[in-house]
């Protein structure tokens, strides 16, 4: 699974320039919502159609978890 940029309004990617992490192309909106979309691999299609289990993992650096949503669907707050 990786992310990909996925349309052009995507108008930032994270650690870009940090070689330790993977760049993460994401659209940034004025209220603070940020949407990244992830593209999976033919096995990772199929495990997921047969488990429906998707495991997400979060650096937090301990400090407080942040929000996160996970969907199949565009965001509405995201159209306009």
């Amino acid at each position: 699974m990786i992310p990909i940029e996925w349309n052009k309004s995507n108008n930032v990617v994270y650690a870009e320039n940090q070689p330790e992490y993977h760049p993460l192309p994401a659209l940034r909106k004025a209220n603070g919502r940020i949407m990244i979309c992830w593209k999976l691999t033919w096995k990772e299609r199929i495990k997921l159609l047969f488990t429906g289990k998707l495991y997400h993992q979060v650096l937090t650096f301990n400090y407080p978890l942040q929000p996160i949503i996970l969907s199949t669907d565009y965001p509405e707050e995201f159209l306009n």
